[in-house]
């Protein structure tokens, strides 16, 4: 197994992610219908919205999958947030970066994987979307296209929450003007 680089940013990356407010949140619908719906369109058991911490990949939002957590050392989605590209592993136990990783050798028996990355500013990759399928599949470029367009729509909502965090805190700051 090989455990995922570093960002070069990852300082800036980590205060970043802090300032969402978003780590150890509470459910969201909307990014729980968004991993929902991606389960649909892709047709795997389990998708994520990810968040990269130091230590960890944590879930925003999980479908298919019981914890809501990951060491990052075994991520698959801590290489997307590193190289800030997509990622697809075709067959897990194929590729010697996850041949013999407890995700793949172990429960939830990983095969599939296909991750892209969540900008919330240029250069500064926070998580992921991705997708987990416990068979070995390929992923074309209209899949890729598809998979874009919902990471898209996970950034918008990354998006809404900090401008739902800020509000009441302009509002506050208004009202003693």
């Amino acid at each position: 197994m090989i455990a995922p680089d570093l960002p070069q940013n990852e300082v800036e990356r980590l205060t970043v992610l802090r300032n969402l407010q978003l780590l150890d949140s509470t459910c969201d619908e909307g990014f729980d219908r968004l991993t929902e719906l991606a389960t649909k369109i892709f047709d795997v058991p389990m998708s994520m919205v990810t968040l990269i911490d130091e230590d960890r990949q944590w879930f925003k939002s999980r479908q298919g999958l019981s914890v809501c957590e990951t060491p990052r050392r075994i991520s698959f989605c801590g290489h997307v947030v590193a190289d800030g590209q997509p990622m697809v592993i075709n067959n897990a136990l194929r590729d010697p970066r996850f041949s013999d990783n407890p995700l793949v050798t172990g429960p939830p028996f990983i095969r599939f994987y296909a991750g892209y990355p969540l900008f919330v500013m240029p250069g500064v990759c926070v998580g992921t979307l991705c997708l987990i399928g416990t068979l070995p599949r390929t992923f074309e470029e209209d899949d890729m296209q598809r998979l874009q367009l919902l990471a898209t729509l996970a950034q918008e909502l990354i998006q809404l929450h900090v401008l739902r965090v800020q509000l009441p805190l302009r509002e506050a700051s208004g009202r003693g003007a």
